[in-house]
């Protein structure tokens, strides 16, 4: 099949995979599975690597509380669990399971998305997902009896949701019923909703969004007192946002300000509410790196918003979090960068933004998640990471000063002995980037097998995370390489924009650069070099290798998109085209053209091995990216390495039952080592207990 677009010739001769429920695809991927098998069954280690990735990931409580009132609210998922529970701990410390999905569904495919108690921690509006289906309703359970006092509520994938004060009602975020929509309409179609406690879901009065907005993601934010709801509202996952303020005077029908447009401002606005209901926004307006403002909750001219906290244009921020306790000497603002790849966390007077000292982190880590008790905070929580340390919880006590880790929040399982450093590397056209390297700890001559990972879209940044897959390699005496590519966003807005759109070859080309630096200085081979990315990490790898050929052992690509041209007619790739590009405007259709995998194929060209994985069902990225790559490279590779697809059925683009997430992990470490000759036979691993604290 070949299109004429605007002129152009686009060859897509695999257009017809894209229809899963065809006989003719149903036995094409069948015999896909079949392959597969085969080629797995002579990756005699898969057995070691599965051993191995169960010794090094970590299990209990892997992000910080949500504390409501006197109720602390954890998320927890043992060695064994194939899906997170949801914990209460009372005033008294009494732990007790409020929500087991294991319970609701025996075989594990139901989990537990997401959560919000309301600020009393009275009651609890819970999310859960079946992988595969697109439903997700929300629950509200009386955290006292764990009984369901209202629900569910459908359509409300992806939603935020936010609750007024006394608990008995809340806004959130749904589809239009499928009914009221045209036949086929994939848009996100979304709309604002406030829902009363036991009135039903149809009586729910669309306070926000319209037909005028089909693509829009929203954010809500209520103030302290009840007063104001502030809302975001960006298309997909944009560089920038608007932003609107009502007084719910009635809250049924607040009259919005919009005190931010996006396509003006240009940038990233997120508000919430200080105690006087004036705004503290994070913003990168006029400051790539971010810096945090106060407005009044009218102001619609962003020249009046007061400059709190200064931009630091070597340490992009993160987060900050108010501390605003009564017991406190004043109201404090915490606010977490990243300098140099690593976390930083500094105090400051949140009246004037004044420095007022720095806080010591267990090690050059990595910090996320802030958290405060609600209402007025005196603690903060975060989760901490480095290479060799898995997420551990620490609490933050603003009137003591103290800092510790936080009890229960239980890690088990073995640490590996990891060298972590960051090198510079130049891109083609000088550019430095930075490239994470993990190494094992004793010294060694030559180079090593070595798997290479990006990502370098939607302004993500990449750090020093621990990843349990990066420290079953590094334990097998592999290196783990981390290359900080251009379209992410580890040096602020600036780098994401010099590699997304018209410049998102310019990802790619940092990422070969970064294997052939990789290669140059002795650290690995071309025989030894593998490179992994998952979602647009999968397309930054694909689109590197179909460039490169000559560079790469093996690629392995995790639910990826592929068809750049067709990319919009599946999952939600319609709401990314700030990012991309759209192949229905004749300029843009030619950034797509110049790196899609799937259209840079060269007939007879030797690829190296591939494993292209997805789910079955992929309501993301949609699956149609893995076949339609599968069968092109299967086609016109003249190599003797094999082009295979593992398709997974019953889970979704990334949440998945721990038991298959483990056994993904395995097959895709056997397959790297099997084609860059890493083998867990000839090596001594190097392993020390993690502290396992008692519940």
């Amino acid at each position: 099949m070949v299109e004429n677009l605007f002129g152009i010739s686009v060859s897509d001769p695999y257009r017809w995979l894209e229809d899963g429920n065809d006989a003719r695809v149903r036995d094409w991927a069948a015999a896909q599975d079949g392959l597969f098998r085969a080629y797995r069954a002579g990756w005699h280690e898969k057995q070691l690597w599965a051993s191995l990735v169960d010794q090094v990931s970590s299990f209990g409580v892997s992000e910080p509380p949500t504390v409501r009132g006197s109720v602390m609210f954890l998320a927890e998922q043992l060695r064994g669990d194939e899906q997170r529970r949801l914990l209460v701990v009372d005033a008294e410390g009494n732990r007790r399971v409020l929500v087991d999905p294991v319970e609701i569904d025996p075989s594990g495919h139901t989990g537990l998305y997401a959560w919000w108690p309301s600020r009393e921690g009275e009651r609890v509006a819970v999310q859960m997902e079946v992988a595969e289906q697109p439903g997700s309703d929300i629950v509200v359970l009386d955290v006292r009896t764990g009984k369901p006092v209202d629900g569910p509520l459908p359509r409300a994938r992806n939603t935020s949701l936010a609750w007024l004060p006394g608990g008995d009602a809340f806004y959130y975020v749904s589809r239009v019923p499928d009914e009221e929509l045209a036949s086929g309409d994939m848009r996100l179609q979304r709309r604002v909703r406030l829902h009363r406690i036991g009135s039903p879901w149809q009586a729910d009065a669309v306070v926000f969004g319209g037909d005028d907005a089909p693509d829009h993601y929203y954010g809500l934010t209520v103030s302290a007192d009840g007063r104001y709801l502030a809302i975001t509202a960006m298309v997909g996952p944009a560089s920038h946002n608007d932003v609107y303020v009502a007084e719910l005077i009635d809250p049924k029908a607040p009259h919005f300000v919009k005190i931010v447009d996006g396509q003006t401002v240009r940038a990233r606005v997120l508000p919430r509410f200080l105690a006087d209901n004036d705004l503290l926004l994070v913003t990168d307006h006029q400051a790539p790196c971010g810096r945090i403002c106060v407005a009044h909750r009218h102001d619609t001219d962003p020249a009046a918003w007061r400059t709190l906290v200064a931009e630091d244009p070597e340490a992009p921020l993160d987060e900050c979090l108010v501390l605003d306790d009564p017991a406190l000497s004043r109201p404090l603002l915490l606010v977490a960068r990243a300098r140099h790849g690593t976390s930083t966390l500094t105090l400051h007077d949140l009246a004037s933004g004044r420095p007022l000292t720095g806080l010591p982190l267990p090690g050059a880590g990595i910090v996320s998640s802030l958290r405060s008790n609600i209402p007025h905070g005196r603690h903060a929580w975060f989760s901490y990471c480095d290479a060799t340390t898995p997420p551990t919880i620490y609490r933050y006590d603003a009137t003591s000063g103290q800092m510790e880790q936080e009890t229960g929040a239980t890690t088990a399982g073995h640490a590996p002995e990891i060298r972590s450093h960051s090198v510079r590397y130049q891109a083609a056209d000088g550019t430095e980037i930075t490239l994470f390297l993990f190494t094992p700890a004793e010294e060694h001559q030559g180079p090593r097998p070595t798997i290479l990972y990006g990502y370098g879209s939607f302004g993500m940044p990449m750090r020093p995370w621990f990843f349990p897959m990066a420290a079953a390699w590094v334990s097998a005496g592999g290196t783990y390489a981390v290359a900080c590519v251009r379209g992410g966003g580890e040096e602020g807005q600036h780098w994401h924009d010099a590699g997304r759109g018209p410049h998102k070859h310019r990802a790619v080309s940092d990422f070969n650069d970064a294997a052939a630096w990789l290669i140059d200085t002795g650290r690995t081979t071309r025989d030894q070099l593998a490179i992994f990315g998952q979602s647009a990490g999968g397309l930054l790898v694909t689109a590197a290798a179909t460039k490169r050929p000559d560079l790469y052992a093996a690629v392995i690509a995790e639910g990826p998109l592929c068809d750049m041209v067709r990319y919009e007619h599946f999952g939600l790739g319609c709401t990314w085209t700030e990012e991309f590009g759209t192949a229905s405007q004749p300029e843009q259709l030619q950034w797509l053209l110049t790196y899609s995998p799937y259209h840079n194929i060269t007939p007879g060209a030797p690829y190296p091995a591939f494993l292209l994985t997805g789910a079955v069902t992929d309501l993301q990225t949609g699956e149609a990216h893995v076949t339609k790559m599968c069968a092109a490279l299967q086609h016109a590779t003249s190599g003797d390495r094999p082009i295979l697809m593992r398709r997974e059925p019953d889970t979704a683009h990334a949440a998945s039952p721990a038991s298959k997430e483990r056994a993904l992990s395995a097959d895709i470490l056997a397959f790297a080592g099997k084609y860059t000759g890493l083998s867990l036979r000839k090596t001594t691993m190097s392993l020390h207990e993690t502290a396992v604290e008692p519940h």
